[in-house]
């Protein structure tokens, strides 16, 4: 039997892709990573060029090693011995790849989606460029509304990356957002994007996952 807390996260999850439906966005739900894999295997077409945004939730949820297995050209920043130059190409790729993968920072029950940047190349890809677009998120990245949406980057999400990234920012010090004194080149959060809705119809793709996935 399903514990009471993934009946409500999927409820919850359904209502966000009856919003993101109503702003030309395609939202799945699936209660797990594979349903996930297997879902993103039979989007993606034999040879297309495939370019990835930084993100933990796609390694957390397998799906950069079910790419790796499939008859794609894979740009691969998570490839072991890739080095700075060509993980910066790759940003650069990216944006004119057939289909580019990444997750999102928060998703609001409206349907909105809210992305915080270090370069910008990410939220760039998302919101033009790449003729397809596929979001992975899990169900903890679900916020009430635009204020949440940016107090979850600004509170979990950037202090976790800028662990993981090994940036000097003062909330990989304190473990708390102090916008004050946080200045480039050590700033993460720089470009901030909120998508309302997709003018090209089928797009936009965000695949929900009832996992708690990335940061």
């Amino acid at each position: 039997m399903a514990k009471p807390k993934d009946i409500v996260m999927e409820k919850m999850a359904l209502r966000v892709c009856d919003e993101l439906s109503k702003r030309n966005i395609k939202g799945i739900f699936v209660k797990t990573s594979a349903e996930a894999r297997k879902m993103i295997r039979k989007m993606i077409p034999k040879g297309a060029k495939v370019g990835l945004g930084g993100s933990t939730t796609l390694s957390d949820s397998g799906i950069i090693d079910e790419l790796r297995s499939m008859e794609i050209n894979l740009l691969d920043r998570y490839k072991e011995g890739v080095t700075p130059e060509e993980i910066n190409r790759m940003r650069y790729e990216g944006l004119s790849s057939d289909v580019f993968i990444a997750s999102t920072n928060a998703i609001t029950l409206k349907g909105e989606l809210i992305n915080a940047d270090g370069m910008g190349n990410r939220v760039a890809s998302i919101i033009f460029g790449p003729s397809k677009v596929i979001l992975v998120t899990g169900v903890n990245k679900i916020v009430k509304n635009l204020q949440d949406g940016f107090e979850r980057i600004y509170l979990t999400a950037a202090p976790m990356n800028s662990i993981r990234f090994n940036a000097k920012t003062p909330c990989a010090e304190t473990g708390l957002c102090e916008e004050e004194t946080c200045y480039p080149p050590k700033r993460i959060c720089n470009i901030f994007t909120i998508i309302e809705g997709q003018p090209v119809p089928g797009r936009l793709c965000v695949i929900i996952i009832n996992e708690i996935l990335g940061f």
